[in-house]
């Protein structure tokens, strides 16, 4: 089964990439094999209404562990944000050298968005591109933003919630700016725990 869903149908692509551009400050994440990373996404101010300015405050606390996916909480102009992420067990194509890989989860209750999925690809996607997302042969599209690839709309992002908190293993495949075809296989391990972690911290039914 194919889930595809077309953004034009639940608003310009300049509305959702509004209500998603702030996903703008992951770091402090701690994984196996890796110390301390900072990782953000900040997108252009021709996405968001203002400019996101990051405190001391709004660095990320770790709520707790699951297998390989964290669960994290901060801050965001004093609104609380939850979010789970997990990096992949094994990323193929032929590259040289490629930025740090993450798949996530975000919950943002003050603006009554939850279950919202990312993917930073840690280089920047070939224009217009899609990323398909294959949940134990269940496929989904996100549509691309430079380094980032999202669900087009809510329901998607529901769906892959549904999907990944139920399933096995995740395979994510992008193309890069310069043609190169990735693919990169997460474990969904843990992923029922992490996502109730989040929900709790947030206050998200």
């Amino acid at each position: 089964m194919t889930v595809i869903a077309n953004p034009s149908k639940q608003g310009s692509v300049k509305n959702i990439l509004r209500e998603k551009a702030r996903i703008n400050v992951i770091k402090n994440m701690k994984f196996k094999h890796i110390k301390t990373i900072m990782a953000a996404l900040i997108l252009g101010g021709a996405f968001l209404s203002q400019p996101v300015h990051v405190s001391a405050q709004e660095e990320p606390q770790l709520i707790s562990t699951h297998g390989p996916w964290s669960a994290y909480k901060f801050k965001e102009n004093g609104q609380w944000v939850c979010y789970m992420v997990s990096q992949p067990q094994t990323d193929e194509g032929n590259y040289t050298s490629r930025g740090e890989i993450y798949a996530l989860i975000t919950h943002r209750p003050a603006e009554n968005t939850k279950h919202v999925f990312s993917y930073m690809a840690g280089y920047p996607y070939k224009k217009d591109s899609r990323v398909t997302v294959d949940i134990d042969g269940n496929t989904y599209q996100l549509f691309t933003h430079q380094e980032t690839a999202w669900a087009p709309d809510s329901n998607t992002d529901y769906k892959l919630k549904n999907a990944i908190t139920a399933g096995s293993r995740m395979i994510v495949k992008g193309t890069s700016s310069r043609g190169t075809a990735t693919t990169d296989t997460y474990s969904l391990s843990g992923t029922t725990d992490a996502y109730t972690a989040i929900s709790k911290a947030c206050g998200v039914n």
